[in-house]
């Protein structure tokens, strides 16, 4: 088995047990590739055999998360792995549809009830933006009584 063989073998095995960026990819068999260009050249022929897709990832990472976290967090995530922009501004517009609703089922099942102090709005107002809430978001969920949504 030649080098080029193993390095698209190594690679088969990570994408069969989740889905990964060009970039993590790329990070995780660096050490394996005799050449930067053999790895790039295994990479492209992932990407065009439709094994190595970055669409495939953004939806992925959106719908394993977006019931937990914000549209921030999600794209911070998504830029970590290296996602091109277009793809995930075009994931961000799908969130933010749904960001106030899934926001309030995460206060709602954290705390369920409205601060009493401002202390417990702090705290609570913390809480969602760590899961990647806007600001306007967390205002928005704080402001509005309990009977509201």
């Amino acid at each position: 088995m030649n080098v080029k063989q193993s390095l698209q073998t190594r690679a088969l095995h990570l994408l069969a047990r989740r889905e990964y960026s060009r970039l993590e990819l790329e990070k995780k068999l660096a050490g394996h590739a005799e050449t930067p260009e053999a790895l790039s050249e295994v990479l492209d022929t992932l990407e065009h055999r439709g094994w190595l897709s970055a669409e495939r990832l953004v939806e992925q990472v959106v719908h394993g998360r977006r019931h937990k976290y914000g549209a921030q967090r999600i794209r911070h995530e998504l830029k970590e792995k290296g996602i091109a922009d277009h793809l995930i501004d075009t994931a961000m517009s799908e969130l933010k549809a749904t960001e106030l609703q899934t926001a309030r089922e995460i206060w709602r099942k954290k705390f369920g009830v409205m601060p009493e102090n401002l202390k417990e709005r702090s705290k609570q107002a913390r809480f969602l933006a760590a899961r990647g809430f806007s600001a306007a978001t967390i205002r928005q969920i704080l402001a509005c009584s309990d009977e509201e949504g």
